[in-house]
């Protein structure tokens, strides 16, 4: 009995080793790597790892054909990259014994090959079935992914690529090269590196919706960035051997956002995250800068190119470095401008302070899209102390789609693949190019013989007086606004622009008005430079704004700012009388306004105060302006600048808007927005517009939402010597705002003073004017039909002078109501005559 017991447990010991031993041999041929050095008949060692050449026999893998094996003798970079295989016609590497989800990583470098042109190379790549790459050209993906990257003349053949993959393998791996017709390929390395653990689940976090399946699908690695951090070379990066970039390069605005690293020890969550990502992603950090002067809806924004009709996988590392505690940091995730999350606290989501945690989400890119834009903002919801935000790493992967995961390969809406589209387009766009170099020759020999014979004419008249000629390329536009106003003027017989529309001052005249630029004459500065004031010779007070040579505004801010006054003409709009370009100046001659900024009025310059009348009086202007503006023209004009400081008083303290340089036509019939650099003024900027670089009229209501709440509580914008809630006027004005309780910081020389009424409905309509989406703000003639009521109001109590009687009433304020209705059905624009007609007749 006993030596049966002592059988069995001996048979089960035999049994218990058989089934370590299989376990033992097939995770090791789950963890198999498999480093090729393609076109080589001997191995390398390189960062610690063996690269077996792929002409040296062993049981490895196979190569179904030699092809041409190259060598680049004289390559003094990395020795796995001094050999390459060359295949005119098709080529398979086959390994064996893989099993389960492994990275794919394909290596280029290109270098002069006999007889062949790298630069000529296109090929494609497939994987078990898997179309990996379509047509590809490895020079000019280096060209696209790396120079503009660089601020440097690099030669990019001297660059290299690696193109990786994340695949479910089951038993055998095929890769096929394949060459395009009439082409070759090249292929320097292969790197087949199984992936630890569970790198991603199943199902992840859709975009604005519910959750998407990503299970069986093929993914390639577009981005991987340490964010805050320096580059993590592949062997930092434990047994993945994953490269990971700097991300500075990425950001629209770098400066948005500083680098922070940890001040102890970073864990992971789990012992299932250590291959998510290497500590070292988590050890550095950026976040935003300046928190406390930068306006909470401003975000940390990154911009990445993209294939269009792709799904995508972005995951974003995080681990909090700085607070011990929930609700310290708490921000918005933006992924192509749109709420990917909100209530973001990375203490809490990742358990405490030093660990690390990462978030997937999943976007679908249409066909019309090949950006991908990752952008993370305070909550404006969650109060001042949560002014931050925070990321530790970055990546992008893409997924197959119906067993494709090239670009090059997608079908185009003609039937062709997107490289034959390419190919048509790109001479397209040569054709197009020398139609055009064709046509604006063509117009340029005419506007010289134009020019020419001009000159002629004006030869044969005596005594041309040498300042009165229109800028040229303005010329047409001064002469059809002259000849709208009853025909230009003549000088000695010769034609001369309208006066007050663009005279042509000489430097001699200008210098005579300032008494040589004399300081004691400067009225403001601006971005543009000094502005004077200055008496031209007919005794007129005129604003003299003299350009500064190391503005960041220069010509192209004066021609714009030249070319918007000489079309528009509005009482409520400051009159441009000329200009002066001689000598490399650039000077701009306005009208004089005597009560200078509505800004100086409002604190800082020991002006008396405006009443609340006047205040309301100088918005309704400004918006009157800014209507016409937005509805003068056929596609309507975008200030972009509104703010205190150019909305100017004349001697009557009538409001009129100034300084037009930054403005933009506004969008065509057929679009919604003007795609453009974010420009404008701190404090003042649609947030919308900064995160997009989409410019719309309601860009200029949102910054004159800021007016109105400077013009009630006045003081500046942004002031950071103020309590940290406090820096931000719009945050602040709006935090009160939503109480309804606006009274409570408003200018306290208005109390008393102001209708209680018009002082509520004036907040509600900077509420409005300040909403995040610009779709949710009113039109700048809405905005004005609502400070005329407002007006009306304060007007009416004015009245009755009393505070607490009649205009207060809900039957009085219907009457109002029905009475301000009335007079806008009789006038449905709230531009009357003298607002299209000009303020001074030449």
């Amino acid at each position: 009995m006993v030596m049966e017991k002592v059988q069995g447990r001996g048979f089960l010991g035999v049994v218990f080793l058989v089934i370590v031993f299989l376990s033992v041999s097939s995770g090791e041929a789950q963890s198999r790597s498999f480093l090729v050095n393609c076109g080589a008949n001997s191995s390398v060692n390189v960062d610690g790892r063996r690269w077996i050449g792929d002409l040296v026999p062993n049981d490895n893998f196979t190569v179904s054909s030699p092809g041409v094996a190259a060598t680049d003798s004289t390559a003094n970079g990395d020795s796995l990259y001094r050999t390459a295989r060359i295949f005119d016609n098709g080529l398979n590497y086959t390994f064996s014994g893989v099993q389960g989800n492994y990275f794919v990583r394909l290596h280029f470098c290109p270098f002069p090959i006999e007889n062949h042109n790298v630069n000529e190379s296109l090929f494609s790549v497939v994987a078990n079935g898997l179309k990996l790459l379509a047509d590809f050209n490895v020079p000019g993906e280096i060209s696209d992914k790396y120079l503009p990257l660089q601020n440097s003349n690099s030669n990019s053949s001297s660059l290299s690529l690696v193109k990786e993959y994340i695949l479910a393998i089951n038993d055998v791996l095929v890769v096929e090269f394949i060459p395009s017709k009439g082409s070759f390929g090249f292929i320097n390395a292969m790197e087949i590196v199984p992936v630890i653990g569970t790198l991603f689940a199943d199902l992840v976090r859709r975009v604005g919706g519910s959750d998407a399946n990503v299970s069986g699908r093929g993914i390639e690695t577009m981005y991987r960035l340490n964010v805050g951090g320096q580059e993590i070379k592949p062997d930092q990066d434990s047994d993945l051997w994953r490269k990971w970039e700097v991300d500075s390069s990425y950001m629209i605005t770098a400066d948005a956002g500083v680098e922070i690293k940890n001040s102890s020890n970073v864990t992971y969550a789990s012992n299932n995250d250590s291959s998510v990502a290497p500590l070292l992603v988590y050890e550095t950090a950026r976040i935003m800068s300046n928190t406390e002067v930068l306006e909470k809806k401003f975000n940390m924004s990154w911009k990445f190119e993209v294939d269009p009709d792709f799904d995508y996988l972005i995951r974003l590392h995080f681990c909090e470095l700085v607070y011990d505690k929930a609700n310290q940091r708490i921000f918005k995730v933006y992924i192509n401008n749109k709420t990917a999350a909100d209530n973001f606290d990375v203490y809490a989501r990742s358990g405490g302070k030093n660990i690390a945690y990462h978030q997937d989400y999943f976007d679908a890119i249409s066909a019309k899209i090949n950006t991908l834009w990752i952008q993370l903002g305070p909550d404006t919801a969650v109060g001042a102390w949560g002014t931050d935000a925070l990321l530790n790493g970055l990546e992008i992967f893409k997924l197959s789609r119906s067993g494709n995961l090239a670009y090059g390969d997608r079908i185009g809406p003609t039937g062709k693949s997107a490289s034959h589209l390419k190919s048509w387009i790109l001479w397209l766009g040569i054709g197009a190019g020398v139609a055009s170099a064709l046509i604006i020759a063509i117009a340029c020999t005419c506007i010289f013989c134009f020019c020419k014979s001009q000159r002629n004419e004006m030869s044969n008249t005596k005594d041309n007086p040498p300042g009165w000629r229109p800028l040229f390329m303005h010329g047409a536009v001064l002469s059809s606004i002259a000849n709208a106003k009853g025909g230009a003027q003549t000088l000695n017989g010769s034609v001369a622009a309208f006066t007050r529309v663009g005279r042509r001052f000489t430097l001699s005249e200008i210098r005579a008005a300032t008494d040589n630029f004399d300081d004691s004459l400067v009225i403001g500065v601006g971005g543009f430079g000094k502005v004077y004031k200055g008496e031209i010779e007919d005794g007129t007070l005129a604003a003299i704004k003299r350009s500064n040579p190391q503005s960041e505004q220069g010509l192209a801010e004066f021609e714009t700012e030249i070319e918007m006054l000489s079309k528009l003409r509005h009482r409520h709009l400051v009159s441009l009388i000329g200009f002066c370009d001689e000598q490399n100046e650039m000077i701009l001659v306005y009208e004089f306004m005597a009560n200078g900024t509505l800004r100086s009025h409002l604190f800082g310059s020991g002006f008396p105060p405006l009443t609340w009348k006047q205040r309301l009086e100088a918005c309704t202007g400004a918006a009157r302006g800014l209507h016409y503006l937005h509805t003068g023209a056929d596609r309507g004009i975008i200030h972009r600048d509104v703010k205190t400081t150019n909305i100017l008083l004349d001697e009557n303290f009538v409001a009129k808007m100034a300084d037009f340089g930054l403005s933009k036509d506004g969008p065509a019939l057929d679009h919604t927005h003007v795609s453009t650099a974010v420009k404008g003024s701190f404090g003042y900027l649609d947030p919308e517009y900064f995160r997009r670089q989409h410019l719309t009229e309601k860009s200029d209501v949102y910054s004159f939402g800021v007016v109105l709440f400077e013009v009630v509580c006045s003081r500046p914008v942004i002031n950071p010597s103020l309590p940290k809630d406090q820096i931000n006027l719009a945050e602040w004005a709006m935090k009160w705002q939503r109480q309804r309780s606006l009274e409570t910081i408003i200018d306290p020389r208005l109390r008393g003073n102001s209708c209680p009424e018009s002082l509520k409905k004036f907040g509600e309509i900077a509420e409005k004017c300040l909403a995040d989406e610009g779709r949710n703000r009113p039109t700048m003639g809405e905005v004005l039909w609502h400070l005329e009521y407002v007006l009306q109001l304060h007007e009416a109590w004015m009245r009755t002078n009393a505070t607490e009687t009649s205009i207060t009433s809900s039957q009085a304020l219907e009457d109002l109501e029905l009475r301000v209705a009335e007079d806008a059905q009789r006038r449905p624009s709230s531009l009357d005559e003298d607002t299209v007609r000009p303020r001074h007749e030449g």
